[in-house]
C-alpha cells in the first residue's frame, strides 16, 4: 500500500512543478515585453523634454546677442558725441586775434632818416629787418654795404653825424677804424655796415629771418 501512495504523491508533486514552469515561461515574454515598452516610453518622454530644454537654451542667447549689439552701438554714439563737442573749443583757442605792434613816431622817423642817409652815401644792398615784438635789441636792424674799408668808414661817420645834429641822441659806434664792420647803436635801431666779404661771412640776414629793402623817404 505504502508504494502506490507514495507514487502518487510523486506523480502530483512533478504535475505541480510542471504547471509552475510553465505559468513562469508563459509569464516571462510578457513581463519582458512591458519592460521594453516602459523602457521606450521613457526615451519617448526624455527626449522631448531635451528638445525643450535646447530650444529654451537657445533663445536666451539669441536675445542676449541682440541687446549687446544694440548696448555697443548706443555706447558707440554717446562716446563719440562728446568729441565733437570738446574740438570746437579747441579750435576757437587755437585762433587768437593776432595784436600788431605800433610803433612810436619818433621811431618810423629815425628809421626813415638812417635809410635816407645809406641811401645818400651811395651803400648797397641796404636791408631793414623789423624786430618789434620779436626781439628786446631793438625795434629795427639796417644792414648795408660800403665797396672797401674807407667807404664803410665815411658812411657810418656821416650816419652818426646826421642822427646827432637831427634827433639830438647820443650813438654809439664801434669798428670805424678798421673799416671792416662798422656797428653803430641808436638805441631803438641798430645799423650794421659791412664791406662785402665780411657780411657774406656773417650772414646777419639768414640769422634773423631775411628781409625786404625798403624805399628811403624823400628828401
Amino acid at each position: 500500500m505504502s508504494d502506490p501512495l507514495i507514487s502518487g504523491v510523486c506523480r502530483g508533486v512533478s504535475a505541480i512543478a510542471n504547471t509552475t514552469s510553465r505559468k513562469r515561461a508563459s509569464t516571462a515574454p510578457a513581463s519582458k515585453a512591458k519592460a521594453a515598452t516602459k523602457s521606450k516610453s521613457t526615451a519617448a518622454a526624455k527626449k522631448p523634454a531635451a528638445a525643450g530644454k535646447a530650444k529654451t537654451v537657445t533663445t536666451p542667447k539669441k536675445s542676449t546677442t541682440r541687446v549687446t549689439k544694440a548696448a555697443a552701438q548706443t555706447a558707440r554714439t554717446s562716446a563719440a558725441k562728446p568729441k565733437a563737442a570738446s574740438k570746437t573749443p579747441k579750435a576757437a583757442a587755437a585762433k587768437p586775434a593776432a595784436k600788431k605792434h605800433v610803433l612810436p613816431p619818433a621811431v618810423l622817423k629815425l628809421h626813415q632818416l638812417i635809410l635816407k642817409s645809406l641811401d645818400d652815401d651811395k651803400a648797397e644792398e641796404i636791408v631793414s629787418i623789423e624786430l618789434a615784438g620779436k626781439s628786446s635789441i631793438a625795434d629795427f636792424l639796417v644792414i648795408a654795404s660800403g665797396r672797401s674799408s674807407r667807404q664803410v668808414a665815411a658812411i657810418a661817420e656821416h650816419l652818426v653825424d646826421r642822427i646827432t645834429k637831427e634827433t639830438g641822441r647820443k650813438v654809439r659806434a664801434e669798428g670805424k677804424a678798421v673799416g671792416d664792420w662798422v656797428l653803430i647803436d641808436t638805441g631803438d635801431i641798430v645799423v650794421h655796415i659791412f664791406r662785402p666779404d665780411v657780411r657774406n661771412f656773417y650772414n646777419l640776414e639768414k640769422m634773423w629771418g631775411g628781409a625786404a629793402i625798403p624805399e628811403p623817404a624823400a628828401a
